[in-house]
């Protein structure tokens, strides 16, 4: 079952390229399962704590519609993996997967994955940093069709008095002591004592006016950063209008979409209330992104935990505009709705 698995599995993209070796080590802990045409894969709301990889068969995805039934969102053959976000942060199952002929394939629990994690398998840091890298497209994706299709009336005001330049900044200074309050911010909590304090030597700590832009969208991602005090908000710019993504509170982390992907930052950050954060430079991002010591793979739990809350957030928001759409019955309404459906359905294939 081992060598079939491998060569199934080497022509995934998620695992393709990886070591022979590795691949092996990785194979040891999947489980094989069967399901009779009709059967239930995954149910919708339930723990999500696995992936899937189908072996052979056909399924079928199904999402729950705001205000009832449900509509089917994809059909999924050989070579397909479900739910493989599961690996990185535990949740629900987002769909409802159905073996429309009989199915056969490999599930992979993310107790095994976590294990060959604190082994510091090199292949499992790879396959890890692909889901990361996916989750991250996703989200531009899915944030890209928020702005779209947000009503006038939901875009919201910026804050007032915004700056930029040098002044409502102020780096290698606090006005108190942050490094006492690190363990106490959830970010840090899987962290010893001496890993915070070996993280921290990686990073600047800063302090910021309320009002003052952090970042603007279009700027190239030079670090990123952990909120240790007050609130960042984030929003995104279209046409003149001003749409207010959410508020970033202490413990969360702030930039990281435009570091893991090379890209320019796609929303802005400004500090809505005075602040202290922590700033991570992209060579000290890279070190901690790329690493396999115990540091780095916190730190990269606590991005793919961020990463998660992100796209839950921007799941409802989706949720809520399908719901709108829907409301308003006009054909140009039901269009947008079914075209919001289709985009929530395809991450809901990772998430199932």
């Amino acid at each position: 079952m081992s060598q079939f698995a491998a060569r199934l599995v080497s022509g995934i993209p998620l695992f393709a390229g990886l070591e022979p070796r590795a691949l092996e080590d990785i194979v040891r802990i999947f489980q094989r399962l069967t399901f009779d045409a009709g059967a239930s894969l995954v149910r919708q709301g339930r723990p999500a704590d696995s992936a899937f990889i189908l072996e052979s068969g056909t399924t079928e995805v199904f999402t729950a519609l705001p205000g009832g039934g449900e509509a089917k969102v994809a059909e999924l053959g050989p070579g397909s993996v479900l739910g493989e976000m599961a690996l990185l942060e535990s949740g629900t199952r987002s769909a409802t997967v159905i073996a429309r002929t009989p199915v056969a394939g490999y599930l992979i629990e993310r107790d095994g994955f976590r294990m060959l994690l604190v082994q510091r398998n090199p292949a499992v840091f790879q396959i890890q940093n692909r889901i990361t890298r996916a989750l991250c497209q996703r989200l531009r994706e899915l944030n890209a069709k928020i702005v779209v299709a947000d009503a006038p009336e939901n875009a919201a005001l910026p804050l007032s008095g915004l700056t930029a330049g040098s002044s409502g900044m102020r780096r290698g200074t606090c006005s108190f002591d942050y490094r006492g309050f690190l363990p106490l911010l959830p970010v840090f909590r899987p962290f010893g004592a001496s890993e915070i304090e070996e993280f921290a030597r990686q990073t600047e700590v800063m302090e910021l006016d309320r009002g003052r832009i952090l970042f603007q969208q279009g700027d190239p991602g030079a670090a990123c950063f952990v909120v240790v005090r007050g609130a960042l908000e984030i929003a995104h710019s279209r046409d003149g209008r001003c749409h207010r993504i959410g508020v970033l509170g202490p413990g969360r982390l702030c930039g990281v979409l435009a570091l893991i992907e090379g890209q320019l930052h796609s929303m802005s950050a400004a500090a809505r209330e005075n602040s202290v954060l922590l700033e991570i430079e992209k060579s000290a991002f890279d070190r901690l992104f790329t690493g396999h010591d115990r540091v780095a793979a916190k730190f990269q739990d606590a991005v793919n935990q961020e990463l998660v809350r992100a796209l839950a957030r921007t799941n409802n928001h989706l949720t809520r505009l399908i719901s709108q759409a829907r409301i308003r019955s006009g054909r140009r309404e039901r269009k947008q709705a079914d075209e919001l459906q289709r985009a929530l359905g395809a991450q809901d294939c990772r998430a199932a």
